[in-house]
């Protein structure tokens, strides 16, 4: 009997257009596709990464799925083609990132803002996974991402800085390590500057008190400073610390989330002072960005953590579906990320060009793009229209519960008698 062609599934193949080309040639490459068998070929096997990361179906629900497409497989088997496709899967995301930014300032300066988010499953009890991402500060594009296991912290050698790069990055990567080595790659760093963390010394090598230097200070200042080398060979940096004395009132709030913080120990006198300022530290002169230019900068820099919001309660980034050390929890990770180019791709698509930019005012977020149009999307992914219903039989059978101690539940041997109209023997109340 010659079978019916099966249907050619045209949005999810236009969907793969966005895809670095040669998809089939790739998963070869990397092992992620060898043989046939269930899945005809490396598109298919795109669809199952993107059912279990992207629309965050069990192993199950993803043979149920490609059940209904035609492709019967069991959870099992699932389960080994999704473990090799690791590789793969992290190749094709650094390939679909942007290959510059597109917006470099005066002087061939381009801003990225960096940051790091933790990843765990769900009711874990510490960190599993660390993402680290930078984003281009005018167009908030995806410049490079990481994914680090949890003994891996932030640092900004994360992240590929070259000349004419500017890090924009939290008090999380204020260390002297990490700022010198950006150094030598001519990159800079605008950071939010650490004192406890990060000593700094006069030209002639002198430490530096930074809280008796504020307190001769009325507002604002901008102090210029030198940070010594790590292995102590050669000059010192020459950088500037950007200083704004807080409102009255924030200045309280920031000493009573000090002394929150500090839990059992009493904070330092030195702690509590500098938390009624703001305290950013940049590699670039005050002639290239002064100090109100610096400190507006450093409010922008929230955007990345915008960003990381929207994947996790859009794409529940933060609820890894699989067990820390297993092969699909990087897979997973990898294929989410993936997922979130590919809406983000879509989103940017669908309006005008530099809709979202930040060097004009924006109307809307990026927020409710990405939920509208993720719909469609999963969609265009699950292919539901293409499902077939003579296969709901199959289908239901990879859903199955497997052998289990306890069986689901279900009503009294009396009760079922007695839903079909049989006669049954119902005990009679016990007599007061």
């Amino acid at each position: 009997m010659v079978l019916p062609p099966k249907p050619i599934d045209k949005a999810f193949e236009a969907l793969l257009q966005e895809l670095p080309a040669d998809l089939e040639a790739t998963a070869r490459e990397f092992k992620a596709f060898a043989r046939a068998r269930q899945v005809p070929n490396a598109q298919e096997l795109m669809r199952m990464v993107l059912l279990f990361s992207g629309l965050d179906q069990t192993l199950r629900e993803v043979a149920g799925t490609m059940t209904l497409l035609g492709m019967p497989m069991s959870d099992e088997a699932v389960r080994q083609r999704l473990a090799a496709c690791r590789p793969w899967v992290k190749a094709l995301l650094d390939q679909l990132l942007p290959p510059a930014v597109r917006h470099a300032l005066p002087d061939g300066l381009r801003f990225q803002v960096i940051d790091g988010s933790t990843v765990q499953g769900p009711g874990a009890e510490g960190i599993w996974y660390r993402v680290h991402i930078a984003l281009d500060l005018v167009s908030l594009e995806l410049r490079s991402i990481a994914v680090t296991d949890r003994k891996t912290g932030e640092k900004l050698g994360h992240y590929p800085l070259g000349a004419g790069d500017v890090a924009l990055a939290d008090r999380g990567y204020c260390h002297r390590q990490g700022i010198h080595e950006t150094l030598e790659r001519n990159a800079h760093v605008i950071v939010r500057y650490n004192a406890h963390n990060l000593p700094l010394s006069e030209a002639g090598g002198e430490a530096v008190d930074i809280m008796a230097e504020l307190k001769r200070v009325p507002k604002q200042c901008c102090l210029q400073l030198y940070l010594p080398r790590p292995d102590g060979d050669g000059p010192a940096h020459r950088v500037w610390v950007h200083a704004r004395r807080l409102p009255a009132a924030q200045a309280a709030a920031a000493r009573r989330r000090c002394r929150r913080n500090a839990k059992r120990r009493q904070p330092k006198k030195s702690t509590l002072y500098l938390a009624g300022w703001v305290l950013v530290l940049s590699t670039l002169p005050p002639a290239v960005l002064d100090t109100n230019t610096v400190l507006a900068l450093y409010r922008v820099r929230w955007q990345v953590e915008l960003t990381i919001k929207r994947w996790k309660s859009l794409l529940d980034l933060d609820q890894l579906r699989a067990r820390e050390g297993s092969p699909l929890a990087p897979l997973w990770l990898h294929g989410k990320l993936l997922y979130a180019q590919l809406l983000e791709r879509r989103a940017r698509a669908q309006l005008p060009p530099q809709w979202g930019d930040l060097d004009q005012p924006r109307s809307a977020t990026w927020w409710r793009v990405w939920k509208l149009l993720k719909q469609p999307l999963d969609q265009i992914i699950s292919a539901v229209a293409l499902w077939n219903p003579q296969r709901w039989a199959d289908c239901m059978q990879k859903l199955a519960e497997r052998s289990r101690r306890r069986p689901l539940q279900q009503l009294p041997e009396p009760l079922k008698r007695l839903r079909f109209g049989l006669p049954t023997a119902l005990a009679a109340p016990a007599e007061a």
